[in-house]
């Protein structure tokens, strides 16, 4: 079982930057997580944004973001990072932190059992 929480989300003008952080706690070492982000725009589906390997050494990114965005985790505070540049409109969305018991990182959502509660990003133009 993991618990997690996003912060760090917010109202930023097309162009800007976000960083979003994500405060994971955890019977199970965090460690063996696979952790992921994931967005859901109103009146759409959850989409897969990025995702990171149990140690780090691997990452994975939606097209959409790739060049602008960048996860990273930090496993002895026990937190994943979003790393967002160059924001578009389109960014605009709930963002949620996600955690899977595999060690490489997936973009499905039925790869993930334990999620947070989500953060809203806004970018506007």
């Amino acid at each position: 079982q993991v618990q997690l929480v996003e912060s760090g989300g917010g109202l930023v003008q097309a162009g800007g930057s976000l960083r979003l952080s994500c405060a994971a706690s955890s019977g199970r070492t965090f460690s063996r997580y696979a952790m992921g982000w994931f967005r859901q725009a109103p009146g759409k589906e959850r989409e897969f944004v990025a995702a990171i390997s149990w140690i780090g050494g691997n990452t994975y990114y939606a097209d959409s973001v790739k060049g602008r965005f960048t996860i990273s985790r930090d496993n002895a505070k026990n937190a994943v990072y979003l790393q967002m540049n160059s924001l578009k409109p389109e960014d605009t969305a709930v963002y949620y932190c996600a955690a899977s018991t595999n060690p490489w990182p997936g973009s499905l959502i039925n790869e993930y059992a334990y999620w947070g509660q989500g953060t809203q990003v806004t970018v506007s133009s």
